[in-house]
Formats: structure tokens, sequence, C-alpha cells
């Protein structure tokens, strides 16, 4: 098992505040370490979210997909009308060097989504659309509990976190379509209404772990 920290130093200057103040790194975090790791994450339409990691630096690949349900279900229509239990997620891989998974996590947390809002993100409304954490082992289960324990301990949020924290048993890519949407059609109106706004927030808010 990979040995947890409880003070993050090696990419934590990395991420700066944002002007309105300091959004925390984790206090709980897995060091950083040579090789690939993956999160997979939960956070309302995953054109959005897959949007934002695209532009993270150490991040070497982002999948739009679906985790919680099976494979027979794990298809955009069932899961759009909300009829399968499925979430619609992104796998992340990142360079564990460059960027930790608590990282993740606060970018997570602070640009790609709203964690206070159950069964809703934006427009979209629906299980589907829950924010989810789907932990691998033990250690991205501790960093993230204690990430969120962290952030409603200061109040950052007006409400509390909903997000589920849970075992990732599967993940299904999405169809081809769904793969790389953001920047394959920039001037849909759904994007730029919902995701291009995420993902000038990163660059604002941590231009120094922004790439174009």
């Amino acid at each position: 098992m990979v040995r947890l920290i409880l003070q993050f130093t090696a990419v934590a200057g990395l991420l700066r505040a944002a002007a309105g103040g300091e959004f925390p790194s984790p206090a709980v975090d897995v060091p950083a370490a040579a090789g690939k790791q993956i999160a997979v994450l939960a956070g309302g339409c995953f054109w959005c979210t897959e949007a934002v990691f695209e532009h993270v630096k150490g991040v070497t690949k982002v999948v739009s997909g679906y985790s919680g349900g099976d494979a027979a279900t794990a298809h955009y229509r069932m899961v759009a009308d909300g009829r399968t239990s499925h979430a619609e997620s992104i796998e992340v891989t990142f360079e564990a060097d460059k960027i930790t998974y608590g990282q993740i996590l606060r970018i997570f947390f602070s640009v790609a989504h709203d964690p206070t809002t159950l069964n809703r993100q934006g427009p979209d409304w629906g299980k589907q659309y829950r924010s989810a954490i789907f932990h691998a082992n033990e250690d991205q289960k501790r960093v993230a509990e204690a990430y969120i324990a962290q952030l409603d301990k200061a109040g950052l949020f007006p409400q509390r976190i909903v997000t589920q924290v849970v075992p990732l048993e599967k993940f299904y890519p999405a169809e081809s379509y769904h793969q790389d949407f953001v920047a394959a059609n920039p001037f849909h109106p759904y994007v730029q209404v919902n995701s291009v706004p995420k993902v000038a927030k990163l660059k604002k808010l941590y231009p120094e772990v922004y790439r174009k």
C-alpha cells in the first residue's frame, strides 16, 4: 500500500489560490511517485469534466464513460434517460510524479463541478449526474474522505458536500462521439454555456497547471 502523508509538499505550491481566497490543498494525500495512476470521477455531464482535465498538466489521458452500473446498460441513451444506475464519469490517467491524486481532487471540487447539488449539475438533473468519486484502492478512499471532511470543515461551500465515495467496480468508455467532445464541438451551445467557462476558470485559478 502506498504510504499516505499528512502534509503534501511536492505539488502543493503548484496550484495557486483563487482571487477570492485560498482553496486548500489536501491535508492528506498520496505522495508523488513515478508511474501513471487513474482517477475515476463523476461530476455531471462528462463533456464538462473531461474538458477541464484535458487541460491539466500531468494528465495524459481523459476518457468519458459510465460508472456505477453494469455493462449491459452502459449506453448513452439509457444512462441519459436515468434508466440505469450509472453516473456519467471520466477516467483520468495522470503521471503521479507531476500531479497527485489529491491535487486531481482539488481541481475536481474547485473547478470541475459543484459538489453540493444532489443529483444535479447545472441544467442536468438525475442520479446519472450525481457527484461521485469511484476509488480504486484504500489510499484513494482515505484521501477522498479526508478531503471532503476538510472542505466541509473549512466552510468553503454554502451547503455540505454530497459527493459519494464508493468503490470502483468497472468503468465503461462512452460512445466514440462523446470523446473529446468539447475540443471537437467548441461552438456547441451547451459547450459554450457550461463547458467553456469551467476551462476558463481552471486557467484563471491554476495557471501553473493549465495547458492549452
